[in-house]
């Protein structure tokens, strides 16, 4: 029997396709203009730009097919309800707990396709990985400063930064869009101990964009992990 192609799932699939597109192009807008105008639009203008740049990776992540880019939608989707929640007023630690909450997802999403084979080398830098979770808080907080919830959280962002490295997706995307995102939290707990790095504003600029450039490399590592899944170099990503 001939095999015949569904003219109208073809359609589908190019809408989608390029839906997503659209939808990259309009989180990287976002993500570039969000520290730069942010703040002349008000809370709501300010929280709905920040909320865009991440949540339309999540939007984008959803429309893909297999149960795999569910994964990747949930993890940008805890990621842009964060960005939001850390701008409302009193609900930083909620915000932060949303964040905890995706790498967690992160984490269980990795384990699930790890490399076949682990170099000594690959598993002396996951565990390096954890170790600075665990001393990161101390080591950039000025001394006497309570760090237990923030070795908390650090050694879950580590834990995916490390998890992302040891699975199959690209290296050059994936686990470095998440270092990046190791990053850039390092660089927000900083400026939490009073550190700053060129003043306020540049400040500020290096932990959106080291984070915001982590999270799009991550959305696109993962994709393309996905799309050459079939492919026999895939698990050597």
């Amino acid at each position: 029997m001939e095999n015949t192609v569904d003219p109208f799932k073809m359609a589908d699939q190019s809408l989608r396709d390029r839906m997503g597109r659209w939808l990259v192009i309009v989180s990287i807008t976002a993500g570039i203009l969000y520290p730069l105008l942010g703040a002349r639009l008000g809370l709501g203008g300010e929280v709905a730009l920040k909320g865009v740049a991440v949540g339309a990776l999540a939007i984008a992540a959803f429309q893909g097919d297999g149960p795999y880019r569910k994964w990747l939608g949930a993890i940008m989707a805890a990621g842009a309800v964060g960005d939001v929640l850390l701008n409302i007023p009193g609900a930083f630690f909620v915000g932060a707990g949303a964040f905890a909450i995706g790498h967690v997802i992160a984490m269980a999403f990795y384990s699930q396709l790890r490399r076949g084979i682990l170099t000594l080398g690959d598993k002396v830098f996951a565990a390096a990985l954890i170790g600075f979770g665990l001393a990161m808080p101390t080591l950039v907080l000025p001394a006497g400063q309570p760090v237990g919830a923030l070795m908390l959280y650090s050694v879950l962002l580590c834990g995916m930064a490390a998890a992302a490295w040891i699975s199959r997706f690209p290296r050059r995307w994936a686990a470095a869009g998440a270092l990046l995102f190791v990053a850039s939290d390092t660089f927000l707990v900083m400026r939490m101990g009073g550190t700053l790095v060129g003043g306020g504003f540049v400040h500020g600029l290096i932990v959106w964009y080291s984070y915001y450039l982590g999270q799009l490399m991550i959305f696109t590592g993962v994709r393309r992990g996905l799309d050459q899944r079939q492919g026999a170099d895939w698990a050597r990503g």
